[in-house]
């Protein structure tokens, strides 16, 4: 399918607190080279609030964000380069 998205890297912030998850975030996608795809797995409330913003204000690219209806969600992230 041409909309699949190719993800080279998943990180589970589920298990730390903001600011940490950012923190956590942006040193797995610093791992990535550019135009990679990470997927970021975090909990609804500030991290799905903060951590977006925080990686657009980076300069990287937000593919999609997906709620699991669970109380998480997988925020796809494409790295773009300085």
């Amino acid at each position: 399918m041409a909309d699949e998205i190719k993800i080279d890297e998943t990180v589970d912030i589920t298990d730390v607190v903001c600011p940490v998850t950012f923190v956590k975030a942006k040193v797995a996608l610093e791992e990535l080279d550019d135009g990679q795809i990470i997927s970021i797995h975090m909990n609804d409330g500030e991290p799905v609030q903060n951590v977006p913003r925080s990686i657009k204000d980076e300069g990287h690219k937000i593919l999609k964000l997906i709620n699991n209806e669970d109380g998480t969600y997988d925020l796809l992230v494409k790295k773009v380069g300085d």
